[in-house]
């Protein structure tokens, strides 16, 4: 099992136990790296996640996860939080950061860039509205779109 199945069968095995916790599950990605697959799952939480619930989350998911046994090839299991320049993958995160600066970066080059910055103005059928620094209204489709996560600087 590759790809998105196992991300899938995987979100629907941490799910329960994410709601319970009060957590939002924000990502799964199950990757190789190396010799070696990863599966990722990301968590979050009004104020943050701690050590302890990745660690709960992870005890949880391990105890399930053996016993469903979806993924056949070995890997290493990480919980953590998506960070401060998280991903914004869901409408809901879309409608939550409206108003900050966010980062997006396209598969293929507008206008001879691939990165663009800018305030969030929001999402609406399928299509990202941000504000650059120079005020222009910039309008990207969704599928355009490899990556979009908040841009938070330190």
């Amino acid at each position: 099992m590759a790809g998105s199945r196992v991300e899938d069968t995987v979100a629907s095995l941490v799910m329960p136990i994410v709601e319970r916790n009060s957590f939002e599950l924000v990502d799964v990605e199950f990757i190789k790296e190396g010799a070696y697959w990863y599966l990722r799952v990301y968590i979050d939480k009004t104020g943050g996640v701690t050590l302890d619930d990745c660690q709960l989350v992870s005890e949880e998911l391990s105890d399930r996860l053996d016993r469903v046994d979806p993924i056949k090839q070995s890997y290493f299991l990480e919980v953590s939080s998506p960070g401060l320049n998280r991903p914004l993958k869901t409408e809901r995160d879309f409608e939550r950061y409206r108003g900050e600066q966010i980062e997006l970066k396209l598969y293929a080059p507008l206008n001879g860039k691939k990165t663009f910055e800018g305030e969030l103005i929001g999402l609406q059928d399928g299509k990202i509205l941000i504000k650059q620094e120079n005020g222009e209204e910039t309008c990207f489709d969704r599928n355009d779109v490899s990556v979009a996560r908040r841009n938070v600087k330190l």
